[in-house]
């Protein structure tokens, strides 16, 4: 068998000592609670000064961690190791003073063995193991015995103890057991959502991979387009009908040309180094421009926030894409004019974007949109889950719905930015 070692760093760990740390004030609250009535109330002779020196010592070990504890950020599993340590020799120590192994709370050795194997790699555990075992053993020989000269009261008194020390040790048990199941939980999910954006991104990045190759190709076919619309152009022969189209041809490749073209300049380092900003209403409105000059067949009309003036956001190509994607699936979704409405609070930035077609498929909703829309005859549907990959690396988020109204509506929060 391979041991991991002691050593490793972790907030796991630090977790588990304050909560150690919490369990040992009530524990040993309840020591000194029975040290103190023991004598008088249950006529037991014990040797007080020296178990409330142990408890003493203890109650100044935790007021040490606690200070500790409040500039600490993480912990070793060494430190944790001699916390458990530290626990075994104290409950010795009150034990070899109160009768060695005949006393009950002797099986108060057996949470700390027990957190270990919850907590420690298994060199850490089997060390806290075979150390309680031999303070036990220790304990069967070495110790200061109570005078009980009654044996039947001795007997009864004995079975008290070791109930009372099987729910203590039950209770903190249970307690420790249940709380790092709960964090080991909470751990499965953040890494099975890890693992499911990874896969996203791989994918996202295939598909970035393969548009940049096609956009690449791209550039020849529409120098050759562009070439050919020029010489139609000049063409004094076309009537006049035709010469529209042959401009609405040619404008409609220098869009193309712009989108290739400005390819290498958004996946450049100069976007991440100095992004510009500018206001988030003329930002949206230029888009929502930009947007029409490629669809001049679609509609919208933008509402913009009256809370103050609109706040400043970094313009990023990425979010540009994910809202030109959102409007062209509205806009495949209906021959109405499409809402899009801007407004902001002290801690985001929201854009809304509702159209008044047949709404989102069930199973969009239900996936959020990381699996995409269906495959439809104007495309694969993959822009959705472009859509909120961009929008979640910008580290907002993407909300569906379909109103009550009718329609489906888009909703991007995106966090304020302060230039």
């Amino acid at each position: 068998m391979q041991f991991s070692p002691c050593a490793t760093d972790g907030a796991e760990q630090l977790a588990t000592m304050r909560r150690l740390a919490s369990s040992r004030w009530a524990v040993l609250a309840g020591l000194a609670i029975l040290v103190a009535i023991a004598p008088g109330l249950l006529a037991i002779p014990l040797p007080q000064w020296p178990l409330f020196g142990v408890i003493a010592i203890a109650t100044a070990f935790n007021l040490l961690f606690r200070h500790r504890m409040l500039a600490a950020e993480r912990a070793s599993s060494g430190e944790l190791l001699s916390h458990l340590l530290f626990d075994i020799a104290t409950l010795s120590a009150l034990i070899f003073f109160s009768g060695g192994a005949t006393n009950p709370l002797i099986s108060l050795l057996l949470p700390p063995v027990a957190i270990a194997a919850l907590s420690l790699p298994a060199r850490c555990v089997i060390a806290v193991g075979a150390i309680a075992v031999a303070a036990y053993s220790l304990l069967l020989v070495i110790y200061v015995p109570l005078p009980m000269p009654d044996a039947t009261r001795a007997t009864q008194l004995h079975l008290i103890g070791m109930w009372l020390t099987f729910a203590v040790s039950a209770a903190m048990i249970a307690w420790f057991v249940v709380r790092m199941t709960r964090l080991i939980r909470e751990r499965d999910a953040e890494l099975a959502a890890a693992r499911e954006q990874a896969l996203r991104d791989e994918r996202v990045l295939a598909m970035g991979t393969l548009a940049a190759g096609a956009a690449h190709e791209l550039g020849t076919p529409l120098a050759t387009m562009s070439l050919l619309a020029g010489e139609l152009a000049a063409d004094a022969s076309l009537p006049a009908g035709a010469r529209e189209d042959i401009a609405l041809l040619r404008q409609q490749i220098g869009v193309c040309k712009e989108i290739i073209t400005g390819l290498s300049r958004r996946a450049g380092a100069e976007r991440l180094e100095n992004p510009p900003v500018q206001a988030a209403d003329r930002w949206l409105d230029s888009l929502r421009q930009h947007w029409h000059a490629v669809r001049p067949q679609a509609a919208s009309r933008l509402t913009i926030g009256t809370d103050g003036p609109a706040p400043a956001i970094v313009i990023d190509p990425r979010l540009e894409q994910a809202l030109l994607n959102l409007l062209n699936n509205a806009a495949n979704a209906t021959v109405q004019p499409l809402d899009i409405r801007l407004s902001w609070c002290s801690a985001n930035l929201c854009i809304d974007i509702r159209d008044r077609g047949p709404g989102f498929p069930p199973e969009v909703l239900a996936s959020a949109g990381r699996h995409g829309l269906p495959a439809h005859a104007g495309g694969s549907g993959i822009g959705l889950v472009l859509t909120r990959t961009a929008i979640e690396q910008l580290g907002g988020s993407l909300q569906l719905s379909n109103p009550e109204e009718g329609g489906a509506l888009a909703r991007i929060e995106l966090p304020r930015t302060n230039p």
